[in-house]
This record gives C-alpha cells, sequence and structure tokens, in this order.
C-alpha cells in the first residue's frame, strides 16, 4: 500500500460524514447535473446547487458576469427555476449520483423559505439545507436577512422548525458589524453549520461608455482577492461558535483548502474556479492527498485548527 492510499480524506460536517471536504459553491455549478459529463461528482464531497426559490425568478439583465484584476464580478439576480421544477427535473437527476447533495434556499420574506423546505421535505435525495440570508426581505425595508442578529435568529429559528429531517447550514454575509455576532445568533438559533462567506458587494464600470460592465449598477466579488478577507472571518467565527464552517472565497487549489481548515474550517466550498474551469472541484480533490502529505499529515482532521493566533 503505498503512502496516498492511506490518507483519509474524508470530515464530518455535522450529521454528514463527507469523503472529502471539497464541495461546489451554490451559483457556481448549476443544479450540478449540467456538469455531470464534465466532472465525477462521485468523488466530491459534496454540490451545493444553486438558490431554489418559492417561484421561478428570471434574474438579472445581461451581462452577469464579468473578470476583475483577480476575481470575477457577478450579478446573476438568483435566476433559477423555482421548487416545483426543480422537484420535477433537477433532483430525480441528482439522486443518481453518491454524493452529498445541499440544497440553497432563498426567499424575499420569511414565508418564502419555509414554503420552499415545506415543499423539499416530502422527497428524497438531500442530505442538507443551505440557507441564502444575503436577500433582502421585502416586509422588513429592503434589509437583508444576515445583516443583523435579529433577523438573523428570526429566520434561522423559523426554518430550524420547518427543516425537520435535514441539518441547516446557514450562509452568512461578509460585511456585517461583528461575523462572530451573527455566526453566534445563527447557532443559537438552531444552526447545524455555518458557510463563510457569501460575495462583496463590488462594482466595475467601462469609462468609456460610462456603464457598468454588468448588467446592474453592482455586483458580487468573488474569486482569489477576497480569499484572506473570508479566511479572517472563518477564523473570528470559528472563536465564537462550536457548529462547524465551510469556508468559501477563493479556493483555486488543495493549498488553500488545507488554509481555510488550518484557521478552523471543516471543509470548503469551490466557487469561482469553476468558472475558469468546471473541472476544478474534481482536480481539488484529485491533488488533497498528495498536499496533505506535504505538510506531513495523513487526515484531514490533523490539520483543522494548526492556525493558533500566535506567532513565536
Amino acid at each position: 500500500m503505498s503512502p496516498s492510499d492511506r490518507v483519509d480524506l474524508s470530515v464530518q460536517v455535522g450529521a454528514l460524514r463527507l469523503r472529502n471536504p471539497i464541495l461546489t459553491a451554490s451559483g457556481t455549478f448549476g443544479y450540478g447535473v449540467e456538469f455531470a459529463h464534465l466532472v465525477d461528482l462521485n468523488k466530491l464531497g459534496g454540490i451545493v446547487t444553486k438558490g431554489i426559490s418559492r417561484e421561478p425568478i428570471d434574474g438579472a439583465p445581461s451581462p452577469r458576469v464579468c473578470e476583475t484584476a483577480s476575481g470575477m464580478l457577478n450579478a446573476i439576480g438568483l435566476q433559477n427555476v423555482g421548487v416545483e421544477e426543480f422537484i420535477k427535473t433537477k433532483l430525480p437527476v441528482l439522486q443518481k449520483y453518491n454524493t452529498h447533495t445541499i440544497v440553497n434556499v432563498f426567499g424575499y420574506c420569511l414565508e418564502d423559505y419555509l414554503e420552499v423546505i415545506h415543499r423539499l421535505e416530502d422527497h428524497e435525495g438531500i442530505s442538507a439545507y443551505e440557507l441564502n440570508i444575503s436577500c433582502p426581505n421585502v416586509k422588513q425595508g429592503g434589509m437583508q436577512f444576515g445583516a443583523n442578529p435579529s433577523a438573523v435568529t428570526e429566520v434561522v429559528e423559523a426554518a430550524r422548525k420547518a427543516a425537520a429531517r435535514r441539518p441547516l447550514w446557514v450562509k452568512l454575509l461578509p460585511l456585517v458589524t461583528d461575523i462572530k455576532e451573527i455566526a453566534h445568533a445563527a447557532e443559537s438559533a438552531g444552526a447545524d453549520a455555518l458557510t463563510i462567506a457569501n460575495t462583496y458587494p463590488a462594482m466595475a464600470i467601462d469609462v468609456k461608455t460610462g456603464r457598468s460592465k454588468i448588467g446592474n449598477p453592482t455586483g458580487g466579488l468573488s474569486g482569489p482577492a477576497i480569499k484572506p478577507l473570508t479566511m479572517r472571518l472563518v477564523w473570528e467565527a470559528g472563536k465564537a461558535v462550536k457548529i462547524p464552517i465551510l469556508g468559501l472565497g477563493g479556493v483555486e487549489t488543495a493549498e488553500d483548502v488545507l488554509e481555510y481548515i488550518a484557521v478552523g474550517a471543516s471543509a470548503v466550498q469551490v466557487g469561482t474556479a469553476s468558472f475558469a474551469d468546471p473541472r476544478s472541484s474534481e482536480r481539488i480533490a484529485g491533488r488533497l492527498a498528495e498536499a496533505l502529505k506535504e505538510v506531513k499529515a495523513f487526515t484531514v482532521k490533523e490539520i483543522r485548527g494548526r492556525f493558533a493566533g500566535e506567532n513565536g
């Protein structure tokens, strides 16, 4: 048996055991099924679907993405087929693969979230829900659900009651006053894990035309530029909660994965890298065993929390 055969890449995220800590990020990998001819989905720790809403949404005007100096700006507008069509046409295909399917759920009011979860609860093939609380609460003046602890508590508590069958992950905003306070609110309200974090509000313009480079005036920044920022958020939140954290932001290599795990993440999600190379998630997963050996570790658990936060 070679040394690489002895490496254990499995990780535990709450009640879920993943074959490795690599998942695809919501909004960057479609519903998963569109990439099945390019990526061996069975080699991933899991797939997080694009956000699913109560009703179909057409999304933002094009162009929806543009390249930046160190990443990507996007404004997709939460385009999706809606929960009924997802159940009818997407979920049956996902059920054929031996990997975890996590369904990202969003809404513009509390009732939206609950209705989507209630509809999904009746169906098999879903390992967990990921609650996107980056949406504007239309009943509360448009402030994002994830922007303050009281709103986080309200939506997570209600979703936790609705999601009786499955774990509930909560995807946090990056630009908040105190990530520790928001993370603690989500944990106290019943979150089983946290995804940290969503994209950063940003913009890019074409000075020749005086227009935005995407269809909306602003969008969300992702990719390598945000990795150092998000790693700090993962580390800070990890000191405030006991539930697992999934790191998300600028993961392009196996070394990026280990860095996130070293600051406290249990797993990571690959997002923007899939736009440049749809096979990125599988490639990173395939390189992870060798990367572990290079830092003299044979399990992912040995790396977790290796960064103590002090030098010397």
